[in-house]
């Protein structure tokens, strides 16, 4: 028999049934039908891997080191992978130990038992305790210091904003929706000349631009990426807004001073993910201290049902480590408890789809650029996490929404009128 063949057999069991794949294993030979979508292996690791780490992890790991392939469209092969689990009724079945047996005989008979494979290279590192803030500061380096110039190729030209466009039609260009979610922020906030704002999680600057230049307000951002501040800092000069943005270096826990109260208004965009389970309500009560009473506090952020609340072994290995989501109501039952009000929850899944579509467009339209400038794994990476995030928020595994909220305490100026 084949390799591919031996494979197949040992897998059946796993997939319940027929391979639904076509796989091309790393001798040449294939089994499978013909027209599925085409799985390669092109090292033996890519089992090895799949051995010590069983599951999204093990592939994950394959894929990004190039062990493991899908030569065709990535995101109908992993639709097509989905429906087959459902339809199969895979998910958290535990397969007999029959097939486990025969599946060690296949690996031992192809020389696959051995030591584990070294990690990615860009598998993230992070050590000491949960959600300390020498910690918090590896995760997010781990991420957003890859450079400016990697961001700038992949996400909107305009404003490099790192979060949910607003779209007003899946036609519209992907930084005039980033525009219109961040002038739907200042007005949500109700921003005039002369307010002071705080942006918390400010990225590489876009909303603390934007509502300086629009809306006149002064701004300070606070971000834990040194890369993040240095680009945000010279583009706030470039732009003549330096007397009215200040970009910090600093973590949110330090972001408000001892006398708190000190802004009109408080923003925070797809940061809130980040701050972990036990320190959410340090990260709402930050939010509650910033803002004057009757303020007015905007968070923007991705909501996941409670399998994985970190993302997935994948996105918490590669992507995200630490990270923490939730149901809606209980982000906005948290941030209730820190003393603000909950005024309007606007839910924009259906958004997110569509820019990250964007940023699939200007990064496979830069692929040579990107490639040249980070090396093939980490493109690899950036391929599976797009088109995987492009399908969670499509299937409805995730959401992402905007809270309003305001400061008890005090009148606001909400309208009557939504």
């Amino acid at each position: 028999m084949t390799t591919a063949g031996r494979l197949e057999e040992a897998l059946r069991p796993f997939v319940g049934g027929d391979l639904p794949v076509r796989l091309v294993a790393w001798d040449g030979t294939t089994a499978g039908p013909a027209d599925a979508p085409v799985v390669t292996l092109r090292s033996p690791d890519a089992l090895r891997r799949l051995l010590w780490q069983p599951g999204e992890l093990g592939a994950a790991q394959a894929y990004v080191t190039g062990e493991l392939d899908v030569p065709g469209d990535l995101d109908a092969a992993l639709t097509h992978a989905f429906a087959v689990a459902a339809q199969r009724g895979l998910g958290g079945r535990r397969p007999p130990v029959r097939a486990l047996a025969g599946a060690v005989r296949t690996a031992l008979g192809l020389g696959l038992v051995g030591r584990p494979p070294t990690p990615p290279s860009t598998q993230a590192r992070v050590r000491g305790r949960l959600h300390s803030k020498e910690r918090d500061r590896r995760a997010i380096s781990h991420h957003y210091d890859t450079t400016a110039d990697f961001y700038s190729l992949i996400l909107d030209e305009r404003n490099l904003a790192y979060s949910c466009g607003y779209h007003s039609s899946p036609e519209q260009p992907l930084a005039d929706a980033q525009d219109a979610k961040l002038d739907l922020v200042c007005r949500k906030l109700g921003l005039e000349p002369g307010m002071r704002l705080l942006d918390v999680g400010c990225g590489w600057g876009s909303l603390s631009l934007y509502a300086a230049e629009h809306y006149g307000v002064r701004v300070v951002g606070v971000t834990i990426s040194e890369e993040q501040q240095r680009f945000a800092t010279a583009a706030a000069r470039r732009r003549g807004l330096a007397d009215r943005v200040e970009i910090r270096l600093s973590d949110y826990r330090d972001a408000v001073p001892t006398a708190g109260a000190e802004y009109d208004a408080v923003a925070s965009l797809e940061m809130g993910e980040h701050v972990g389970e036990r320190n959410y309500p340090t990260y709402a009560r930050v939010l509650h201290d910033a803002v004057r009473p009757g303020g007015r506090v905007l968070v923007q952020q991705m909501s996941r049902g409670t399998s994985h609340p970190g993302g997935g072994p994948f996105i918490e290995s590669f992507i995200a480590p630490d990270m923490h989501m939730r149901p809606v109501g209980e982000t906005a039952a948290l941030l209730e408890r820190a003393g603000l009000e909950v005024r309007d929850v606007h839910a924009l899944r259906e958004h997110y789809v569509l820019t990250v579509a964007g940023w699939l467009r200007r990064f496979e339209e830069n692929l040579d650029a990107i490639t040249e400038l980070v090396g093939p794994e980490l493109v690899r990476v950036w391929r599976l996490y797009l088109v995987g995030g492009s399908m969670a928020f499509r299937d409805g595994r995730m959401g992402v929404d905007q809270l309003l909220l305001v400061r008890r305490g005090g009148p606001h100026t909400l309208g009557w009128v939504r």
